[in-house]
């Protein structure tokens, strides 16, 4: 029990607002055109995403193929680098559409990489986004108030995969 609780108390945890991201129908555009997929993958990441993540002051911490974790120290930011996202791949002919979800929540650090109930969540938001949408959870949602020029309807409560508690999603 001892060492249990050394190794406990070594853990770091930090409230972050966490946005998970993932390519829709990517299995689909990998089966149609490997190699024009992932070019595309990696030409909207270099000209959208990652500058729009740097601009917001995020912070990639999982790449997954067509997944992507980012971490924030904002909420604000998070839900205004989403909202710029999704506005600029729309504006462009790529294949590549998200799904975003975002959640505020406690995370566990461990090197690069983030862990923990804050991170679920947001992964589960993210698949109940329309293609090119944003779902957010109601703690997102109480803490931008009206600071962000957008508008997110209630979507009411949702159970979700290996989730306790039922999740307000707007």
């Amino acid at each position: 029990m001892g060492a249990q609780r050394r190794e406990t108390e070594r853990v770091e945890r930090r409230l972050s607002a966490i946005l998970a991201a993932d390519v829709v129908g990517y299995s689909s555009l990998m089966a149609k055109d490997e190699a024009g997929t992932l070019d595309a993958l990696k030409l909207h990441r270099c000209e959208i995403f990652d500058p729009l993540v740097a601009k917001h002051k995020g912070r990639v911490a999982k790449l997954m193929g067509d997944g992507v974790l980012v971490e924030f120290s904002s909420v604000v930011d998070a839900v205004e680098c989403a909202l710029e996202v999704q506005k600029r791949q729309a504006e462009t002919e790529t294949p590549i559409r998200l799904r975003i979800g975002i959640n505020l929540g406690d995370i566990i650090i461990e090197g690069d990489d983030i862990y923990g109930d804050g991170v679920n969540v947001a992964a589960r938001l993210e698949g109940l986004a329309e293609p090119g949408g944003i779902a957010i959870s109601a703690t997102v949602q109480d803490s931008i108030g009206n600071r962000i020029d957008a508008e997110f309807g209630d979507l009411g409560d949702h159970q979700v995969k290996n989730i306790d508690r039922p999740i307000r999603v707007y």
